[in-house]
């Protein structure tokens, strides 16, 4: 069973009527999508699947009277500024980012006029995105999906999970924006739990590969991944290379665990999507960007993959079944 309780605030359900009118009425708009990730991931197809459905429950409907130009990062950031630009030289309606902060960024360089609507795992008035959460300023608003902050809750729900954990392997991108804050948040939380750390650093699939080879070496207890679009580009590769390791591993998103990871915590991202989707039917029928409240999720979800711990001979603690959202069997 899983628990959706949103602050959806004033993307809510009661204006999806006369949007859905007015937007029934409008011409074709022209949309950009800017991600970091590749286009054929599980988590860009889930995002896109709940952006849709936003769009579509107020009134807009791709081949009807709206086209979305995709641009994809394929994981590498450097890339980002050109295909930002060419959004920017289409004259599109809105910019849809995803992928975090620094996609977000990459955004308002190419544009200040073009209104962008971001999802964001980082607190985006920490990382100047916007001037606050309930009024933006600029052309900026989004969601944050309050996921880098987790991190310290995931290494505690880890050590709930195997109680005898002491040495922990944190996964990392030092080049994503969030890196620095990531790095400090898990090593106060570290010392709080009395747990060591081997910290661990990747930035292609190369530096993924050379990273479980030292963590075969180090013999961890289990490994806490960061929060990094790379590493959901490189699902498959990660999860393959943790159960050859037979560790206990924490995820970000419930994509991992679905795909075989053990277990993770996170916000239904599903929920804020849709939400996003109705934003931009808000901004293209007239709102301002700087005036729609940066949307937060309240709930957050546990999905624990059983399969997975019984293939690594675990027993899942009562109190943590009990109380996930989900249990895969």
């Amino acid at each position: 069973m899983r628990r959706r309780d949103f602050i959806i605030g004033m993307a809510g359900s009661a204006v999806v009527r006369p949007l859905a009118a007015h937007a029934q009425q409008s011409a074709v708009q022209t949309i950009g999508w800017l991600s970091l990730r590749a286009a054929d991931t599980d988590t860009e197809l889930a995002n896109l699947t709940a952006f849709r459905q936003g769009l579509n429950q107020t009134g807009y409907v791709e081949g009807r009277n709206l086209t979305i130009e995709f641009r994809h990062g394929g994981g590498r950031y450097d890339v980002l500024p050109e295909l930002a630009a060419d959004l920017v030289r289409r004259q599109v309606a809105v910019i849809v980012t995803g992928g975090g902060a620094a996609v977000a960024r990459v955004a308002q360089a190419a544009t200040s006029t073009i209104p962008i609507v971001f999802s964001s795992a980082s607190d985006p008035v920490r990382d100047g995105i916007v001037q606050s959460i309930n009024r933006p300023g600029g052309n900026t608003t989004g969601a944050h999906l309050i996921n880098v902050a987790l991190g310290p809750r995931r290494l505690e729900l880890l050590r709930e999970f195997v109680p005898g954990i002491r040495l922990v392997g944190f996964l990392s991108n030092p080049r994503a924006a969030t890196n620095d804050v990531q790095v400090s948040e898990i090593e106060n939380a570290a010392r709080l739990l009395g747990v060591r750390l081997h910290m661990l650093r990747a930035t292609s699939e190369q530096e993924i590969n050379a990273a479980f080879a030292s963590l075969e070496q180090r013999r961890v207890d289990a490994l806490l991944m960061g929060s990094d679009p790379l590493f959901q580009v490189q699902r498959d590769q990660v999860i393959e290379r943790v159960m050859r390791l037979r560790v206990p591993a924490m995820y970000e998103w419930s994509e991992f665990v679905k795909a075989g990871g053990l277990v993770s915590y996170s916000a239904d991202r599903s929920e804020m999507w849709r939400q996003m989707g109705i934003y931009v039917t808000r901004i293209l029928n007239g709102a301002k960007p700087a005036e729609l409240p940066v949307m937060q999720p309240t709930k957050f979800e546990l999905v624990i993959n059983l399969k997975t711990a019984k293939a690594l001979g675990l027993m899942v603690p009562p109190k943590l079944l009990f109380t996930a959202d989900e249990a895969i069997e």
